[in-house]
């Protein structure tokens, strides 16, 4: 019998590598306790439906009851996800995550009447409140994110029609995913050890990095298989989703699909079109990078399961989680001593989880509320990429512990828009600290291909999907159909405009529209693009000036729109400059990393 490595389980691990949860609950009892009280002030809000209207005291009762309900969840909910993430075995917390997630849609539908009755009152009505109750003033941020939609909002009868057909709605996205996930069979193909492997989408991410080229080009062709064979019934359903985005944006006036989802979370269009003007502008890259695929790998031609296979192999070094933590601290000290404090008491405090062990949940994120601390889960693998996952997931928790520390809880929770930022700056200034310390060639260029493989996935890539995401909603707001043949073309030849000759035009990629999941996120790819571009320039400034803007960005909070705080970090995203500039620092890798290959 071969050996194999067990994963241990939860109770043999070391307390000292685990996270401490006791600084949310000293126990479950009291976070029982919590849970019965969320129970209580939810009915206690349901029954001040009605009461907007009555004057300044009784909206400030209601709001302040709205946000202290808010707050006291928020705490149950982290306790109770993250006791059941660290071993979804345990059948108690799994419990106890259940009835967390029914409680979350009680407080939904108890706090869902605000809004709505907040708009029934007038703007000079709003006026007088604030004037008489000087307390609300600490409310404005949220009244105004309300009100600032009022044009778009229906009739109480109207949107509550809309409410109630929220199931037929959330139907494309749902026939999607029970497609995608579950329905669809994929072919066995064969591993490098010639061992049989059912494929499936996560197995596909494994064997398309595979050195062996037989293995990559089995896998992509079988992947696409059952794609092809069931084009049309994709098709109808991303067709729906559109169709439903565009309705939905008609019927609360606005021009287009693009704009509601844009004006939801206070970006201007412009912000999305320049993205798309710029990566057009700087293809050229992208197509060298490819180019230099090519030569690396010694091909005669680059096709689409190519790009994913390793450039360069990790350095052979074993980084223990210690190792980690002393790059991390070091990487990070540019920051000053605040951010650094906080950075050790994350370490010395236990906010981190660490090993792996069974029934723990896969991947690593960044964790907390506005009363508990950031916490971070990881998969340790004792690798470079670990400790580049460890500062991505400490750039969150900073992000939300700063905001925290200096905004009052109805500001404190930063935007989609913004939250990539923080976590991908610090993984852009461990490039630079490790390239800085770092003179060996190998190392050197695994470090440069790290940086241009994350922006060519997540600049070049998510920017290809965001235009694709556009042209579907104007296809269909034009009247004209969304079929399987005309959605595949369209895509073969814009994924052909990106690669360009360098890459062949493997007919298989017409199809892999059908498999990603954000086309049915509505708009949001877009985001992971300005993420990156943003974090290029905020890492370059840091550098450059020092920290003192970016950590206004932290403490921000939802004080302001995303684009004002971000402006007053100092990076501007209604201009093209900020993007300019993560070009050129990928144009000047690219020449790093072209310049070493030839050497070696």
């Amino acid at each position: 019998m071969s050996d194999f490595i067990k994963l241990p389980q939860r109770e043999q691990l070391s307390v000292e590598m685990t996270w401490d949860l006791s600084k949310i609950y000293d126990d479950d009892q009291a976070f029982m306790v919590d849970f019965k009280q969320v129970k209580f002030m939810t009915e206690n809000l349901i029954k001040l439906k009605g009461s907007l209207a009555g004057g300044a005291s009784a909206f400030l009762k209601a709001i302040k009851l709205l946000f202290s309900l808010e707050r006291k969840f928020d705490k149950v909910f982290v306790y109770a996800n993250l006791k059941n993430d660290q071993d979804t075995s345990n059948q108690t917390y799994q419990g106890f995550f259940s009835q967390v997630q029914q409680l979350q849609a009680r407080v939904a539908a108890a706090s869902s009447w605000i809004a709505p009755e907040l708009l029934q009152l007038s703007e000079q009505k709003l006026e007088t409140y604030l004037q008489n109750e000087p307390e609300l003033k600490n409310y404005q941020q949220f009244i105004k994110e309300i009100t600032r939609l009022r044009s778009h909002v229906l009739a109480d009868s109207e949107e509550e029609l809309l409410a109630q057909a929220s199931d037929v709605f959330a139907a494309p996205e749902n026939i999607f995913e029970t497609l995608n996930d579950t329905d669809l069979k994929f072919p066995i193909v064969k591993d490098a050890q010639g061992q049989n492997v059912e494929l499936s989408q996560g197995t596909y991410d494994r064997l398309i990095q595979s050195s062996n080229r037989q293995v990559r080009k089995a896998a992509f062709r079988a992947l696409y298989q059952p794609y092809r064979q069931f084009k049309n019934t994709f098709a109808k359903t991303l067709a729906a989703q559109v169709r439903l985005q565009n309705f939905s944006a008609h019927v609360h006036h606005y021009s287009n699909a693009q704009t509601a989802a844009l004006t939801a979370n206070q970006i201007p269009v412009t912000v999305y079109q320049q993205l798309i003007e710029q990566v057009h502008a700087n293809l050229p890259l992208l197509q060298r990078y490819v180019a230099l695929r090519k030569k690396i790998l010694q091909l005669e031609q680059v096709h689409m399961y190519d790009l994913y296979t390793p450039l360069i192999e990790q350095p052979e070094k074993n980084y223990s989680y210690q190792q980690g933590q002393k790059i991390i601290e070091q990487t990070l000290q540019i920051f000053g001593e605040e951010y650094l404090s906080e950075v050790k008491q994350a370490f010395a405090q236990r906010w981190i989880d660490v090993p792996e062990n069974r029934g723990k949940r896969s991947g690593a994120y960044s964790s907390g509320m506005y009363d508990t601390p950031a916490y971070i889960l990881l998969n340790w693998q004792s690798d470079l990429e670990s400790v580049y996952t460890l500062i991505h997931e400490m750039g969150h928790s900073m992000h939300s512990t700063f905001s925290a520390h200096y905004q009052p809880y109805q500001t404190s929770n930063y935007s989609i828009f913004l939250a990539e930022i923080a976590s991908t700056t610090n993984e852009n200034l461990l490039t630079t600290h490790l390239l800085q310390e770092q003179k060996k060639p190998a190392v050197r260029a695994y470090l440069l291909n790290h940086f241009l493989d994350g922006f060519k996935g997540t600049v070049f890539r998510q920017a290809q999907f965001a235009e694709f995401e556009q042209w579907l909603h104007t296809q269909d707001a034009a009247g004209a159909p969304l079929t399987a043949d005309r959605i595949s073309n369209y895509y073969f030849d814009l994924n052909q405009k990106y690669y360009g000759q360098e890459v062949a035009a493997d007919a298989e990629i017409a199809f892999e529209w059908a498999r990603i999941p954000h086309f049915y996120y509505d708009f949001y790819v877009y985001q992971y693009a300005t993420g990156f571009a943003a974090a290029t320039a905020f890492s370059q400034q840091i550098s450059t000036n020092g920290p003192q803007k970016y950590l206004k960005f932290l403490k921000a909070g939802s004080s302001a729109d995303p684009l004002t705080i971000i402006d007053q970090a100092g990076v501007d995203m209604k201009q093209p400059t900020y993007l300019q500039r993560a070009f050129k620092l990928f144009d000047q890798r690219l020449r790093e990393l072209e310049g070493l290959l030839k050497e070696s």
